[in-house]
């Protein structure tokens, strides 16, 4: 099959839906030799941070010589932005000829009776064997919804696991309380292996304790406040943590000195058992390491910025960041999520800081909150609110309203964040 087909055969497998345990993941995978198992893996899991995390991790460790995978959901900008190898994509030709093994695999597990893999599984399934065929020297691979139960969890080859902050999300499906919640990100965690956390709320630590100790794993827990001489900025930071001194970042957001400290006690880590990281290629990778959709400055003229603030704690790092970087600045807010999340907690959050927010629906999701009813929803925190009929609406309006020195924001959903930047770059 050529991209095309692919594509067409891997959107006809979303109708499956999003299935959580390990048992078709695992019947794919012994069709195709179960490539995961010549791999070693950096796992990563957590509520907000993993891709961040990712990012810093798989570009010290190409920085340092690695062949280095990267494995990411959702995307933003392209379909094929999910497998990386040295930060280049997946090319067309190569996902379409896995596909094309995975199809082959797929069918002879339906003419055994077996139930048929979701999307993200066979994603999964293409990504370990294209790692395989590349010869990665090692794979940094984030989970897709949990832990546990998540498709990645079928690997057994990790060198570490990296939990990141942990905090109520996706209620009901992964628990309804915190300390169930993180039970389903400590799931990851493989016997006698390195495990690094940041500091989380007490439910959320003890599970984590508990779990490392029932693997014979020892923990490892960053602490933000073992950081000195931060500076922060929304185009650089920089900070000193342990023997590092003034690491200089790109990412903006002041909860990614928080990401890079969690990541910078995951490459000390990583050197102790044995990986060869130079301090240039810790001090290049952590410089060079790109994280679209994070409190990303897509335009400076007016200044616009986009980010995947989606959940509570999401919104609450975001509300931050605007009130470090851009005090007594006027903004303008551009807002969609889908509708089983807690968007009125996130307009609670953040809607009284705009002058004027315009909602929007994502479009293609039959999870997309319709933009009236996002409306209505903020209206109870900002009476200057206004459901736009689309995404290039919303952004024209906005940019004609922005001043000098007024901040625009997109946040909400990751799925509508492309567009936002596609409208922008075109206006």
């Amino acid at each position: 099959m050529d991209y095309r087909q692919a594509r067409e055969y891997m959107d006809e497998a979303a109708k499956y839906g999003s299935v959580l345990g390990l048992e078709n993941i695992e019947a794919l995978l012994e069709k195709l030799q179960n490539p995961q198992d010549r791999l070693k893996f950096i796992h990563i899991s957590g509520t907000n941070g993993k891709g961040s995390v990712l990012a810093y991790l798989s570009t010290v460790m190409k920085e340092a010589g690695y062949k280095t995978g990267r494995y990411i959901s959702p995307t933003l900008f392209s379909y094929r932005e999910r497998i990386q190898v040295d930060e280049e994509y997946i090319s067309r030709e190569d996902f379409a000829g896995l596909a094309g093994r995975v199809k082959t695999a797929v069918e002879e597990m339906l003419a055994e009776g077996k139930a048929h893999p979701t999307a993200f599984e066979m994603e999964t399934a293409i990504s370990f064997l294209y790692f395989v065929q590349e010869k990665c020297d090692i794979v940094v691979l984030e989970t897709g919804l949990g832990g546990l139960l998540d498709a990645t969890n079928v690997v057994k080859t990790t060198v570490m696991e990296v939990i990141t902050s942990v905090s109520m999300d996706h209620i009901g499906v992964l628990g309804n309380t915190l300390a169930e919640i993180a039970a389903q990100k400590a799931g990851i965690i493989k016997e006698n292996t390195a495990v690094v956390s940041c500091e989380q709320e007490k439910d959320a630590m003890d599970v984590i304790e508990r779990t490392a100790a029932e693997k014979g794993c020892r923990l490892y827990v960053a602490s933000e406040r073992e950081a000195a001489d931060v500076v922060y900025g929304y185009e650089e930071q920089s900070f000193s943590y342990k023997e590092y001194h003034n690491v200089r970042i790109r990412l903006a957001g002041y909860y990614q000195i928080k990401n890079a400290i969690l990541a910078l006690e995951a490459v000390r880590r990583l050197k102790n058992i044995g990986w060869k990281l130079t301090d240039e290629a810790v001090r290049g990778g952590f410089e060079k390491a790109r994280w679209k959709g994070r409190f990303t400055l897509i335009s400076r003229e007016p200044v616009f910025i986009i980010d995947g603030a989606h959940n509570r704690d999401g919104a609450g790092q975001l509300k931050q960041s605007l009130e470090l970087y851009f005090k007594g600045r006027r903004m303008i807010f551009i807002m969609g999520v889908f509708k089983d999340k807690e968007y009125d907690v996130i307009a609670r959050m953040l809607a009284p800081m705009a002058d004027k927010i315009f909602t929007v629906q994502t479009p293609d999701n039959p999870r997309a909150l319709p933009a009236g009813e996002l409306a209505l929803a903020v209206s109870k925190y900002n009476n200057s609110v206004e459901a736009a009929p689309d995404i290039k609406d919303a952004v024209r309006k906005s940019i004609a309203l922005a001043g000098g020195e007024d901040v625009i924001v997109a946040f909400g959903s990751l799925s509508f964040l492309k567009d936002i930047a596609e409208a922008v770059e075109q206006k």
